[in-house]
């Protein structure tokens, strides 16, 4: 299969709207049952069904079985890359558009896959890469000897694996990089860890908390509505 065919395969899988809905809604790395899936799709659950095996087949999502359920998420972070980079290409929605709704709570803070996005990842991307604590490249980014020092104070050292250590991630909505990878969950997962940040009920947007916002000023120098 050409690379030309394997592009259009998965743009028209992306393409259907129902199925762009199951893979938005599934961006923050959780894993959603069918039946919940089909209420994000506003199609039936037999149709949903269709397009949850079409998403497997191409690998774009993963099933695990629970009891009686079925739970899906995106099959790897890739996946997530894939279509926070086809929001940064398509642009924020404009203030004609009626299905926005993430407003600028979205905007300000939210989870790409499972590391931080908007105003809030990519400051504390600015911040690590301004401080020399990380240095960041096109495709990929390095942690230098007072960055360790920082994260293993910080109590975000990432842990040992094959997936990537760490790389920028383009922010849709900011146009800037975020931090992705192995460096960008740990981060993340600190940060819910320590309660500065709170998810919120069906949306990828995050709350920052008041001890986040005066845990961000004081280790990171970043200074952010909640």
């Amino acid at each position: 299969m050409s690379d030309a065919t394997q592009v259009a395969r998965i743009a028209s899988l992306i393409g259907d709207p129902a199925r762009a809905n199951i893979l938005s809604v599934l961006m923050d790395g959780r894993a959603l049952t069918a039946k919940e899936l089909a209420f994000v799709a506003r199609v039936s659950p037999q149709t949903t069904s269709g397009h949850l095996a079409k998403l497997t087949e191409a690998e774009l999502l993963t099933m695990e079985r629970q009891g009686r359920h079925r739970y899906f998420r995106l099959a790897s972070p890739l996946v997530g890359q894939m279509l926070e980079s086809i929001l940064a290409v398509a642009g924020p929605e404009t203030a004609r558009a009626t299905t926005w709704r993430g407003g600028e709570t979205l905007r300000t803070a939210r989870t790409c896959y499972d590391h931080l996005a908007g105003r809030l990842g990519v400051a504390l991307a600015d911040s690590l890469t301004q401080r020399d604590f990380v240095a960041l490249s096109a495709d990929g980014g390095e942690v230098t000897d007072s960055g360790h020092a920082f994260l293993r104070d910080f109590g975000a050292e990432p842990v040992p694996g094959r997936r990537v250590f760490c790389r920028p991630c383009l922010d849709w909505s900011e146009r800037r990089p975020h931090i992705a990878g192995r460096l960008g969950a740990a981060l993340a997962h600190r940060c819910f860890e320590l309660g500065w940040v709170a998810r919120m009920r069906d949306t990828r947007a995050v709350a920052i908390t008041d001890a986040g916002r005066q845990g961000f000023q004081a280790r990171f120098g970043v200074t952010l509505p909640g």
